[in-house]
């Protein structure tokens, strides 16, 4: 077997493997990115991330086409092998992977744009060592299905939300009714998206809000990965969701406390539309080499 380098990150918990390709001649199939993310036979992950140059990735033309200075896509798989939109602390984790491998520079102030399948992303670092995002727009999407998941004794309406992946955000009553959610289990939302999608559960903080600041509690079942420790895009979704049913006067500033860690988003006017922003940390855990299965 051929043996493959990696680095393990992670952001808020939200952990990644990640390889470098940059050009990108070492693609990777779907039964192996599963096996590199396996906990019990791999490096175990809730994603992998190939870091690729934009200008050897078969979507770069159209990342480069929107902003020729993103040099790196970042080419992301969920556990399970299946291609992801985007992932907010994947950016993150990849972000600092870069920077730290040599690869790119972002210096306090400028700007480093990244190619996703979701479009160009823009990364920024934060006064406490991490990162900050700007996700693009957002929308309103998929209606209000109904979702049903272990520790729910019916139903309940969700709304869709869509931030470059698809996400079902779900408000329940109590800290209680979300701290005994079994979410092994994917929950079960009806009518089923057409591509699924990330479900957040949430609770809003008492009080919601804080020196100006929201704050919502969330858990979520991840798309392809079961659930997860954090989901950065999950947690833009929440947000945008409680702001949605909090109406006018709902600030544009949330703090999203996950099991992984806090996260923080805020929404900005631009003139293209309204941009949301995902900020956290992500760090670096060790680099290793595995053998890598057949294809």
């Amino acid at each position: 077997m051929t043996a493959i380098r990696f680095t393990k990150a992670q952001a808020t918990g939200n952990d990644f493997v990640l390889v470098s390709d940059p050009d990108g001649a070492s693609p990777l199939s779907t039964g192996q990115i599963a096996a590199l993310c396996d906990r019990h036979f791999g490096v175990g992950a809730d994603g992998l991330i190939r870091a690729v140059r934009s200008s050897h990735h078969p979507e770069g033309p159209s990342t480069l086409a929107e902003e020729p200075a993103a040099e790196w896509f970042m080419d992301y798989y969920n556990a399970d092998g299946s291609i992801a939109e985007m992932c907010g602390n994947g950016v993150r984790a990849f972000v600092r992977f870069l920077l730290e491998s040599g690869l790119a520079d972002l210096e306090p102030g400028d700007t480093l744009p990244i190619g996703t399948r979701a479009g160009v992303k823009d990364v920024q670092r934060t006064g406490t060592g991490g990162f900050q995002v700007d996700m693009g727009r957002w929308r309103l999407s998929g209606g209000e299905p109904l979702v049903g998941a272990d520790g729910l004794e019916v139903p309940r309406p969700g709304l869709g939300i869509d931030v470059g992946n698809p996400h079902v955000v779900v408000a329940l009553s109590s800290r209680e009714e979300l701290d005994e959610l079994n979410l092994v289990p994917e929950p079960r939302v009806a009518p089923v998206p057409p591509n699924g999608a990330n479900v957040e559960f949430i609770v809003p903080a008492d009080p919601l809000v804080k020196d100006g600041v929201g704050r919502v509690h969330m858990r979520v079942h991840e798309r392809g990965s079961g659930e997860t420790l954090s989901c950065g895009t999950g947690a833009v979704a929440a947000a945008l969701a409680v702001r949605y049913w909090a109406g006018v006067d709902a600030p544009n500033h949330w703090s999203v406390q996950v099991p992984g860690g806090l996260v923080q988003v805020r929404m900005f006017a631009t003139e293209e539309g309204e941009h949301v922003a995902l900020a956290g940390p992500a760090e670096l855990v060790f680099d290793g080499a595995i053998a890598l299965p057949e294809a």
